[in-house]
């Protein structure tokens, strides 16, 4: 995978995490809520042929309220799918219904959207809050991980994917033991017998290119390697010259287990479970590391808060933007009612509620705002456009945390040194950011 198929996947994940998380909170009064997942391959004539049957049944419903709010949200849905000619090919999420807002008030909210990859599931529910349940497994890693079980009867290479492992190819290999039956020579045996041993690990590490290696891209088609087995011959693999260098970046781990082949290849996946689970842990304590020291060694090459990312943004300076995923600010559109100026502004929540902020400093004139959108969202749409790569990260790390709590949880790494404080305009605002915890 590509490093912007990669991008785009992520965001994807963030974006299906903000929506599960919107919809979790959602309540409404009654039945109101529908929930419709369409699998792949499903026919939306089945699905509006059983809207059509669930909405003569919910005809029946004693209560007056309730049978409006049903009736109402089956409407929405089936307006909706009259948008489909067919289900997309990764099928089709649906949630209509009408919610009751923080301030009491009811509205009617509908979210409908291809999932990024096919979503396996099938379910109509009608209750009192939306059910996100199946969108989970759309977050579930589908990343693949390759495995090299070597030991002295034989080879297994096979892969992982989610909880579906695969036997790519597997092979015997005959090889003498330490002493020989007598008629040769100690030495010659020997030799014999390292030969026999380095042609082993040459074929599978000639195998391991074969299998792992994409020839359309050259690169790995696997996120990482588990080397195992129950001699010394994993090490040898894994430190030979004849192991592919770029196989080679990618071992995440070398394991001891008891047997070899197939059983060997299970033991290995459960002695990898932990590190397999933290591989994107590993590459966000890698990437926040690689921004630490750039600032450490000072070479320039770094940004960090609100105001000078977005100046290294605008410059085309920042080559990965790294946020925070739970990034709490928002970027305010504004007009200056006196001058008719647009101004951006970015402001925290408590920024948010101090209305001086929506006020000209020089003039004191009132600011109008025209637009108001979570920084986040404004980033995974236009991120392209400044030509940088974006990456969420969490706080979870100990590397995370200081990220968010040190730096604000925004920054980037630049593709030249850049001194941003030249650029800076005298400006009267105060700090953009605070402290995001």
């Amino acid at each position: 995978m590509s490093d912007s198929q990669e991008n785009d996947k992520n965001i994807e994940i963030w974006k299906i995490k903000k929506l599960i998380k919107a919809l979790e909170a959602a309540r409404g009064n009654g039945t109101s809520m529908i929930s419709l997942i369409i699998p792949p391959g499903d026919q939306i004539a089945r699905v509006t042929k059983m809207l059509a049957e669930e909405y003569g049944t919910a005809s029946n419903i004693k209560s007056r309220v309730n049978r409006q709010s049903v009736l109402g949200a089956i409407t929405s849905a089936q307006q909706r799918l009259k948008l489909y000619n067919k289900v997309p090919v990764n099928g089709l999420v649906l949630y209509t219904g009408t919610i009751v807002t923080d301030d009491g008030k009811e509205k009617k909210v509908t979210f409908d959207f291809m999932p990024f990859k096919p979503i396996n599931a099938s379910l109509y529910l009608c209750d009192n809050k939306f059910h996100t349940e199946p969108l989970t497994q759309l977050l579930e890693s589908d990343e693949k991980f390759g495995f090299i079980v070597m030991d002295g009867n034989g080879t297994l290479f096979g892969t992982l994917s989610g909880n579906t492992r695969e036997v790519l190819h597997k092979f015997t290999v005959d090889l003498p033991k330490k002493h020989g039956r007598g008629g040769q020579s100690a030495l010659r045996f020997a030799r014999l017998r390292m030969e026999k041993r380095h042609n082993y690990v040459r074929k599978t590490a000639e195998l391991a290119t074969q299998f792992y290696i994409n020839p359309a891209t050259s690169q790995p088609n696997v996120s990482g390697l588990i080397l195992a087995g129950s001699a010394d011959f994993k090490t040898e693999l894994s430190q030979s010259d004849m192991f592919d260098p770029r196989l080679q970046a990618k071992i995440l781990n070398v394991v001891d287990v008891s047997y070899g082949g197939e059983n060997g290849f299970n033991q290995a996946i459960e002695l990898s479970a932990e590190i397999l689970s933290n591989v994107k842990f590993i590459q966000e304590k890698r990437l926040i590391g690689k921004f630490f020291e750039e600032i450490s060694q000072d070479t320039g090459k770094y940004v960090f808060g609100v105001d000078d990312t977005i100046k290294g943004l605008e410059m085309g300076a920042v080559e990965t933007l790294i946020v925070w995923e739970n990034l709490d600010i928002n970027r305010f559109l504004f007009k200056n009612s006196v001058t008719n100026e647009i101004v951006i502004k970015y402001f925290n929540k408590e920024q948010e509620n101090d209305q001086s902020n929506f006020k000209d400093a020089e003039t004191a004139a009132e600011l109008e705002v025209q637009d108001k959108m979570p920084l986040l969202e404004w980033f995974a749409n236009e991120y392209r456009n400044f030509g940088c790569s974006l990456e969420f990260v969490t706080n979870r790390s100990q590397e995370g945390s200081q990220f968010c709590r040190g730096f604000g949880g925004i920054g980037g790494i630049l593709r030249y040194q850049v001194d941003i404080r030249s650029f800076d305009e005298p400006d009267d605002d105060a700090e953009f950011f605070e402290d995001s915890d």
